[in-house]
C-alpha cells in the first residue's frame, strides 16, 4: 500500500522504495485516497548528508542507556573511546548501532568518509543509509548535527524514497535550531526514525 507523507509545505507520496509523486498535501490526498496517510509537523527535506560517518561510528563511543553509571548517556570521543574499543573490541557493533541510530534521529540519510571496521559497516548497511563524497570543506566539528547542515539534492519522482522531517516552519528555521528538530527519517520507503 502507498504511503503518504504529509506536512504543511508538502507532500510526498511513497510506492516501495520509490517517490511516485511529489505535490500538495491536498493535491495527493485526492489523488491517491486509499493511501496510507502519515502527517508530521514542519517541513519535509531530501534528508541530511553527515561527512562524519567513522568519526562518529569508528571513532566515538556511544554508550547503552544500562550503562549509563559506569559512561555516562554522551557519546564519548578521543582517548577514551579509544581506551573503550581497544579493552573490548566486541563493543564497537551495539556502539555503531547506536550512533546509526543517533545520526537517524538527526534526519541523517547519508554519510561520508570511508568505514574501515565491519561492524560500522553492518549496521549502515542494516537501515540502508547511503554513502557520498565528503565535501572538500569539512563543518566545523564532528557532530551529529554539523554546521553548517548539508542538505542532499531535492527529491524527484522515480528517485530514492529517502528523506526527513523537521519540526520547523522553514529552512532558515531549520539551519539555526539544527538537526536535532528532526522527527522522521525514511530511508528506503521505509520510517526508520520518528520521535516518540
Amino acid at each position: 500500500m502507498p504511503t503518504l507523507h504529509v506536512t504543511s509545505d508538502g507532500a510526498v507520496l511513497v510506492e516501495g522504495d520509490t517517490v511516485a509523486a511529489l505535490g500538495t498535501p491536498g493535491e495527493l490526498t485526492a489523488a491517491h485516497p486509499s493511501a496510507r496517510v502519515r502527517q508530521w509537523p514542519g517541513i519535509l527535506t531530501p534528508g541530511l548528508l553527515n561527512p562524519y560517518g567513522p568519526e562518529i561510528l569508528e571513532s566515538t563511543y556511544h554508550p547503552d542507556p544500562r550503562e549509563a553509571e559506569e559512561f555516562g548517556t554522551v557519546p564519548i570521543g578521543g582517548a577514551r573511546a579509544r581506551e573503550i574499543f581497544r579493552a573490548e573490541p566486541s563493543r564497537l557493533g551495539p556502539s555503531a548501532r547506536r550512533g546509526v541510530q543517533r545520526l537517524l534521529a538527526h534526519g541523517t540519510v547519508a554519510i561520508a568518509g570511508e568505514l574501515a571496521s565491519r561492524p560500522a559497516l553492518d549496521a549502515v548497511r542494516g537501515v540502508g543509509l547511503v554513502f557520498a563524497a565528503r565535501p572538500q570543506q569539512l563543518p566545523g566539528p564532528v557532530s551529529l548535527s554539523p554546521r553548517p547542515l548539508v542538505l542532499l539534492p531535492p527529491l524527484v519522482v522515480g528517485g530514492p524514497a529517502r528523506f526527513a522531517v523537521f519540526d520547523v516552519p522553514s529552512r532558515e528555521e531549520l539551519v539555526r535550531l539544527g538537526a536535532g528538530t528532526c522527527v522522521a527519517t525514511v530511508i528506503g520507503g521505509r520510517l526508520v526514525y520518528r520521535a516518540h
